[in-house]
């Protein structure tokens, strides 16, 4: 509230860009700008943990490799302290890279080149998961509504019956809706520790799912995406 008891405008979000390219980094403070964000730029790791300490920001995007250490080491660092959103941006696109970021406590990963849009659309969608309040009793996603306290699922209004497993899987990826869940995410909490190497099987009850929820004869998977050899998204 102003002085004049006007509302006062609404914060503009911060966002930490970690990158040595210094062309990155001014073409992510644009992009960010035209998106309503303001970006507070890092040139190393040990500057991004110094900005984040003095004044935490809203969000992060951090490239993989930086001079001083990785961005997964500074992922791993910030998740010490902080539950800010972290998108990580590489030229890397090895799939076991993209594992320990996220494993790292990264919510998404974004390989360059990238669109604009869709980077923004990454970084908007890890904003509403952090800051949404409590979990919501239903799940409606382009005809397909997943009633979580029931444990029923329809597709545009038909009843589709799904075995206990299907719903699990169906009911973590639509609960971090855009967000890329690893297999051993989804393994550990559809099945449990044990079974973190049990990719297979994993497969074999997405292809099931899918089966069940995807519209007769689409080219394309609408609602679970497959990130090929990390794991599986459900479409924003």
């Amino acid at each position: 509230m102003s002085a004049d008891g006007a509302a006062s405008p609404p914060a503009t979000p911060r966002v930490l860009v970690v990158d040595d390219e210094p062309q990155i980094v001014r073409a992510l403070k644009v992009v960010l700008r035209e998106a309503g964000f303001q970006a507070v730029p890092a040139e190393t790791a040990a500057e991004a943990l110094d900005a984040a300490s003095v004044r935490p920001p809203d969000a992060a995007i951090i490239d993989l490799v930086l001079p001083d250490f990785d961005g997964i080491e500074l992922t791993r660092r910030l998740r010490e302290w902080s539950e800010m959103p972290i998108v990580v941006l590489s030229a890397i696109g090895e799939e076991t890279q993209k594992v320990r970021a996220l494993e790292a406590g990264a919510d998404d990963y974004v390989t360059k080149p990238f669109g604009n849009r869709e980077l923004v659309a990454r970084l908007h969608a890890a904003l509403r998961r952090a800051g949404g309040a409590g979990e919501e009793p239903k799940i409606v996603a382009d005809g397909l509504e997943i009633d979580l306290a029931a444990r029923v699922v329809r597709r545009d209004g038909e009843l589709v019956h799904l075995t206990p497993i299907e719903f699990d899987l169906l009911r973590t990826l639509a609960r971090n809706r855009g967000r890329l869940i690893t297999h051993r995410k989804l393994l550990v909490e559809v099945w449990g520790p044990d079974y973190v190497d049990d990719i297979q099987p994993l497969r074999t009850h997405i292809a099931r799912l899918r089966a069940k929820i995807e519209p007769d004869g689409s080219a394309a998977p609408r609602y679970v995406i497959t990130d090929p050899g990390v794991g599986y998204r459900f479409a924003e």
